[in-house]
């Protein structure tokens, strides 16, 4: 049975005494006569619920409640009031308070108000636990022990606390920016409300502010008959990401500043303004600095967008995570093609580590895909994992006639499966080449734009 723990501060002996005799049964429970004495207490030992009397001594009661939040946010306070004292009620509870009773206790008041409270610490508990849980399971690329990361999420779980505040993730193509944005929402006070993510690289400039804002009836030709809601509406209540945000027209700049600034905006072809309460996380690849120098970016957009930022580490720079990352990618695709892969072989490890990794965790992640797929060893080896150093045979030569050497496993492979993981990484790779222009991209592959586009989406690139 799990018991919680109350802390009765009040300077009445009596009523302390009282409300420890009612309560021991169910609770443990500690009496403080004094507000001081109390924090001292919740400093070494949180509580699970403070039951504190506004009239005390010393440091006032509403003093103490901030006290006790600023300590320990988690805490569930219920203050007690003499019965005609609705102005330290009211601020109390502006304070952070739970619930308040009134003197002279009573008994049936007390047990509800008490059961009322620990149950919000439950819920609380089973949200922490949930979005622990969601990041354990959905962000495989900050998986490791090395000091970049971890500092890089210990910096997320602070910047998460606030429900509002926007902020800038910046890092190379393939360092996982999207995951920092998703941990950034599932660790917030917004865990609830949606999390929409934006590519402004693949939305047409001419859709983009509708596609943000939404757009009302007849707007524009070919516009939906009933209108259509944008993205930040779509976000209320979450959390909105904005990837790529250096593409953002200077048009776009200029509305979407509007919203940072003051919470609202119009549809296009609208009237009416609209107010949504949603927190930006954007994100880039680019030198925001250097294009606004060059006036592509605006000044003013770029301080609201970057009110905290994220810098997210290469993984060259954290090369003692290549191996975990490498272990669980393996791990997540034996399940998805049903293979039993034991390992990694000595030799494709240290391949790994000595691999320059220009698209980062991504190029990793389709580099054990690709091995997955076509090894048939129980160990992945250099060859299945396509490295330079594949081609080193047992006398430590490189014979490059190996190359054209193609090894089937007992069971076949699947060659939509291998198509896609190799389309998927020239297209990573010409969009690593032109540093994300689609049409440039498109023209390295010779294929038109339109389905660059429509090949990168399917193939989620």
């Amino acid at each position: 049975m799990i018991f919680h723990t109350i802390f009765v501060v009040d300077d009445e002996e009596s009523i302390r005494s009282g409300l420890t005799h009612i309560l021991k049964g169910k609770y443990r429970i500690r009496g403080f006569p004094a507000a001081e004495e109390a924090l001292a207490a919740v400093k070494e030992a949180p509580p699970d619920l403070v039951l504190l009397d506004l009239g005390l001594p010393g440091m006032s009661g509403i003093d103490a409640l901030r006290e006790l939040k600023a300590v320990s946010p988690e805490i569930q306070v219920v203050v007690i009031t003499a019965y005609d004292d609705v102005k330290s009620v009211v601020s109390a509870m502006k304070n952070g308070a739970h619930d308040y009773i009134v003197k002279p206790l009573q008994a049936d008041t007390l047990d509800v108000s008490i059961r009322n409270a620990l149950e919000a610490v439950r819920l609380k508990k089973e949200i922490r636990d949930l979005q622990e849980r969601y990041l354990r399971e959905n962000l495989p690329g900050f998986i490791g022990t090395s000091d970049t990361i971890q500092d890089v999420m210990e910096l997320v779980a602070t910047l998460a606390i606030s429900p509002d505040t926007p902020i800038l993730i910046l890092g190379e193509t393939g360092t996982g920016k999207e995951l920092i944005a998703s941990a950034v929402h599932y660790r917030s006070p917004n865990f609830k409300g949606p999390f929409v993510s934006v590519n402004c690289a693949a939305i047409p400039r001419e859709l983009i502010e509708s596609e943000l804002f939404g757009y009302e009836k007849g707007a524009f030709s070919g516009a939906s008959t009933g209108g259509k809601k944008g993205l930040v509406e779509h976000a209320a209540g979450g959390t909105l990401f904005l990837d790529e945000v250096g593409d953002l027209s200077m048009e776009a700049q200029a509305k979407f500043l509007r919203f940072l600034e003051e919470g609202e905006f119009y549809r296009v072809g609208g009237t009416r303004k609209h107010h949504v309460r949603t927190r930006v996380v954007s994100a880039t690849n680019k030198d925001l600095a250097a294009m606004i120098g060059k006036g592509l970016f605006r000044e003013d957009l770029y301080y609201r967008l970057a009110v905290a930022t994220i810098a997210v580490p290469s993984l060259n720079d954290r090369p003692d995570d290549i191996l975990p990352l490498a272990r669980h990618f393996l791990l997540e695709f034996n399940r998805k093609f049903g293979k039993s892969f034991t390992g990694i072989s000595s030799e494709a490890e240290t391949a790994l580590k000595a691999h320059r990794w220009r698209g980062n965790v991504r190029e990793l992640k389709n580099l054990v895909e690709r091995g997955a797929l076509i090894g048939k060893e129980k160990v992945l080896d250099l060859r299945d994992l396509g490295l330079d150093m594949s081609t080193a045979g047992r006398d430590g030569k490189r014979h490059p006639e190996e190359r054209n050497l193609i090894e089937f496993p007992p069971g076949g492979i699947d060659l939509v499966s291998v198509q896609e993981a190799l389309e998927r990484r020239y297209i990573e790779a010409a969009l690593l080449r032109t540093e994300g222009n689609e049409s440039k991209a498109a023209k390295l592959l010779n294929i038109n734009h339109h389905t660059f586009r429509y090949r990168r989406k399917k193939l989620n690139v």
